[in-house]
């Protein structure tokens, strides 16, 4: 292995210790190498930070272990070129595991640059991807109590959502909170809480609501109601915090939100993948860091199982709902949607499109141009024109003269 860096460190992270190698001198010449143990705490790291200073360190290497490398990384951010490596990619040779070889075999790796990084986003970034996360956490567990209370309302032969399609609308909410405060609710009752077309339904609502509610009842449901409530005003804080981390990158926004599809999920594309796309080499690298490409599984000249490779699975989420979003558009994503549906069905086409869509977004945001859309016939087109092409090249093969009108 030839030596590339003259001073680097590899840091072998653990919860409560970092172990730290460093290798320095000449590249060619054996280089001395140093160890020491270091506490995770704020002084032990600020001791490490030193200590590399110390030895005149300019990059430093540790693997992304679950979410130990946080504290060091924030430390050493700024002083020295960190890189974050898979723990898949650095693996040491079998039998011989201890925290000191882990930390020198990493140092040798980065001496001789033969590990490539893991993206790491700035710190705005990974503030917003820490707020957008959250928020999808508060929407689910919103989502969970919510069907909790439909499960109640069912127990307590309570029939609303029949004539209601939303119970947590203006309507179904007063409704529910007249039930959960024991009203006597009648057709003049209801005449005053139930808004918008639902008051033409008020004879089978008042029937629906017809029950065999008891205390116990009333009770889950005030929990579930307050639970509600609460992450209602937490959701909205989280909206308010986002928008406010948003405010730089107000050009991004305007780019991404004018693919087909995408809307008010651009900020979780911005905060997953960021919006320096010069950190990934191409397209095709930003697809397969988020799970959206195919698998690379040969041997024996056999091709064995393509599926998708594990990635980023927030990105993958949320790039899988913008294509679900354009099922019933028409456009070039939905073209290609169905063009891949015909040849693949449709556990595929969800995914194919997901990866079309990210690959608009990646040249959208390395270019500054909005998205331009070619219309839905754009492969038919495409098509057409080399169907004309391979009969030109056919026929000028053949001997014969062809003129276009």
């Amino acid at each position: 292995m030839e030596a590339m860096i003259e001073g680097c460190a590899g840091l072998d992270v653990h919860q409560e210790t970092v172990v730290a190698c460093i290798l320095v001198g000449p590249l060619n010449k054996k280089p001395e190498k140093y160890i020491k143990t270091f506490n995770t705490t704020t002084k032990g790291l600020l001791e490490l930070n030193d200590w590399l200073f110390e030895h005149q360190i300019t990059d430093v290497e540790m693997e992304s272990t679950g979410v130990y490398w946080k504290p060091v990384w924030n430390i050493l951010e700024g002083h020295f070129k960190l890189t974050l490596a898979n723990a898949k990619h650095i693996k040491n040779v079998p039998g011989r595991k201890t925290d000191v070889n882990d930390a020198e075999w990493i140092a040798k790796l980065l001496r001789c640059v033969l590990i490539e990084g893991s993206f790491v986003p700035p710190e705005n970034i990974r503030d917003l991807r820490d707020l957008t996360r959250y928020r999808k956490n508060l929407i689910q567990d919103r989502t969970q109590e919510r069907n909790r209370i439909h499960k109640i309302l069912q127990d307590a032969n309570i029939k609303l959502t029949t004539y209601i399609t939303d119970i947590f609308g203006v309507s179904g909410r007063n409704i529910l909170e007249a039930i959960m405060n024991g009203e006597v609710l009648d057709e003049n009752a209801l005449l005053t809480i139930v808004k918008g077309a639902s008051r033409k339904k008020i004879p089978q609502i008042l029937e629906a609501i017809h029950h065999r509610i008891c205390p116990h009842h009333r009770l889950m449901l005030r929990h579930h109601w307050e639970h509600i409530q609460f992450l209602d005003k937490a959701i909205d804080e989280m909206e308010r915090e986002i928008d406010h981390k948003l405010k730089p990158y107000h050009k991004e926004m305007e780019l991404l939100t004018s693919i087909p599809g995408v809307s008010h999920d651009a900020a979780v594309l911005i905060a997953e993948m960021g919006v320096q796309m010069e950190v990934f080499q191409s397209e095709k690298h930003l697809a397969s860091w988020a799970g959206l490409f195919p698998g690379n599984n040969e041997s024996a000249g056999k091709r064995k199982t393509g599926k998708t490779t594990k990635g980023n699975k927030a990105l993958k989420t949320i790039c899988v709902k913008c294509a679900l979003a354009t099922q019933r558009q028409k456009n070039r994503i939905s073209a290609h949607r169905y063009r891949i549906m015909r040849r693949q069905g449709k556990k595929k086409v969800n995914v194919a499109t997901a990866h079309l869509i990210l690959r608009i977004a990646y040249q959208i945001l390395k270019t500054g141009q909005p998205y331009q859309e070619l219309g839905y016939d754009y492969f038919t087109k495409q098509k057409k024109e080399q169907n004309e092409q391979n009969m030109i090249k056919y026929l000028s093969a053949l001997g014969y003269q062809i003129e276009k009108k």
